[in-house]
């Protein structure tokens, strides 16, 4: 997906890293309206979701959504995502997170949404991002409908 946004940047976005745990999922499970806007993004993008799995239900939560799965330690998910983000080619990526784990990865991305849900969200990394929203459903709606995301950034 090419976006061009006036007075801010061309973005060339080809890859969708999600954080699970209070970003796409509540206490472990992914609401159906994220689960039907995954579902159709997954034909326009590659989708990673990336997470130390706290209550073991992630791979379960995504069958079916055409999304890969990444879990790794609780102690070095930050490294982990960033490291993730710099395989998939970060200039071409959309990351979308809330916890501090997710900072690092927000400051390297294309594209950085973060979400402010019912787990909250860590500050540093809101100051990371490029826009903030108040839930994942209207994160993934930035990118189906990207004249929200120019009317966010432009200049």
């Amino acid at each position: 997906m090419i976006i061009e946004v006036p007075g801010y940047q061309t973005l060339d976005i080809r890859k969708l890293l999600l954080d699970y745990n209070g970003t796409i999922a509540v206490d472990g499970l992914i609401r159906e309206s994220v689960k039907e806007r995954l579902k159709g993004l997954s034909e326009q993008f590659e989708i990673f979701i990336l997470t130390a799995d706290t209550h073991g239900t992630a791979r379960k939560e995504c069958e079916g959504l055409g999304v890969k799965v990444h879990t790794f330690p609780v102690g070095d998910a930050m490294d982990h995502k960033l490291r993730i983000l710099e395989e998939e080619a970060s200039l071409h990526c959309v990351c979308i997170g809330n916890g501090r784990n997710d900072r690092k990865m927000f400051e390297k991305a294309a594209l950085s949404i973060g979400v402010i849900d019912k787990e909250g969200a860590y500050m540093k990394t809101l100051n990371a991002a490029d826009l903030c929203v108040t839930s994942s459903e209207d994160a993934l709606d930035l990118l189906r409908y990207p004249k929200r995301l120019i009317a966010g950034l432009r200049g």
